[in-house]
């Protein structure tokens, strides 16, 4: 077996909905929360180990609802997300709350990861299908070649991917005739109304999205050596901001975007059939319960995942 690891990205600020956390909020018949399912299907997958990336006013909390029990199924180590963890020369800016976005969140595991890696979201369910099927490919055919970084992503279907209490940002994504991605593009409010899908742009304008499109979501297959292109980005994005600019993230992404069209990455596109779900709003939980309820009435998973 070749050693895997499983990143989760846990460090969101703007988690907090209705009092509480949304990434520990229990879900499951007993008490389970969404990152125990994508645990237990990424160990099932074949994935050796998992690195937490956390916040440090969460470690406490963190630790007591999941981290203490994953410690005893798969070697665990944590990261943290910090805003004021910047390269030398730079500062938060005044007026800046919010961390530096999901590049700034997966460089933090540099020193902690040196084999190939999948970055999943805390608060998204991503089904058993695709972390299978990722892991296949990242084991078997994720080798690297001359000066291109191989890579690959979770291809989601968009209509697969909605919440029914309001809109959500997805990762719109453009796949050649190779299966390769070309390109991947933030597109935002995205919601189903009675008759078709709406979008927006960046800047709040309609876009047209095709319901059967694949989209990201946040589920990337990457070499170690990603982290030294992630490493080496961060400093030109924060001397690229604006004066005032208080709001910009450092999005992964952005930088597969730019590496893809550098000729520097090669992303193979892995679709899934799997249905996301997730608590984006308040009102996503009891869809979430519900959903999990039929996963184990049909037998994908145990009523108690981890005896």
């Amino acid at each position: 077996m070749k050693d895997t690891t499983l990143v989760i990205m846990a460090a969101g600020i703007g988690s907090r909905f209705g009092g509480g956390i949304k990434q520990l909020e229990p879900v499951g018949p007993n008490g389970e929360i969404i990152m125990d399912y994508s645990i237990y299907d990424a160990l099932r997958a074949g994935f050796n180990k998992v690195v937490f990336i956390i916040r440090r006013d969460l470690e406490k909390d963190f630790k007591e609802i999941i981290g203490s029990r994953i410690e005893k199924l798969v070697h665990v180590e944590y990261a943290y997300q910090e805003l004021s963890d910047l390269p030398a020369g730079f500062a938060v800016p005044e007026g800046r709350k919010k961390p530096w976005g999901t590049g700034q969140a997966v460089l933090s595991i540099r020193g902690l990861v040196h084999e190939p890696f999948l970055v999943i979201n805390a608060d998204d369910y991503y089904g058993k299908e695709g972390f299978k099927r990722l892991y296949d490919y990242m084991v078997s055919e994720m080798t690297e070649s001359g000066d291109s970084m191989a890579m690959c992503m979770g291809g989601f279907i968009l209509e697969n991917t909605l919440s029914e209490n309001g809109g959500v940002t997805r990762g719109v994504c453009r796949v050649g005739a190779d299966g390769c991605l070309e390109t991947v593009e933030e597109t935002y409010d995205i919601q189903r109304t009675a008759q078709r899908i709406t979008a927006k742009d960046v800047n709040g304008e309609p876009v047209a999205v095709i319901p059967g499109c694949h989209v990201s979501m946040n589920m990337w297959g990457l070499p170690a050596s990603f982290l030294d292109e992630l490493e080496a980005g961060f400093p030109k994005f924060l001397a690229s901001l604006k004066q005032g600019d208080v709001k910009s993230e450092y999005l992964l992404p952005s930088v597969i975007n730019q590496l893809i069209g550098t000729g520097k990455a090669r992303v193979k596109v892995i679709e899934t059939p799997d249905r996301w779900f997730g608590v984006t709003y308040k009102e996503d939980k009891q869809a979430v319960v519900d959903s999990l309820q039929a996963l184990i009435a049909a037998g994908v998973y145990p009523a108690k995942l981890f005896e």
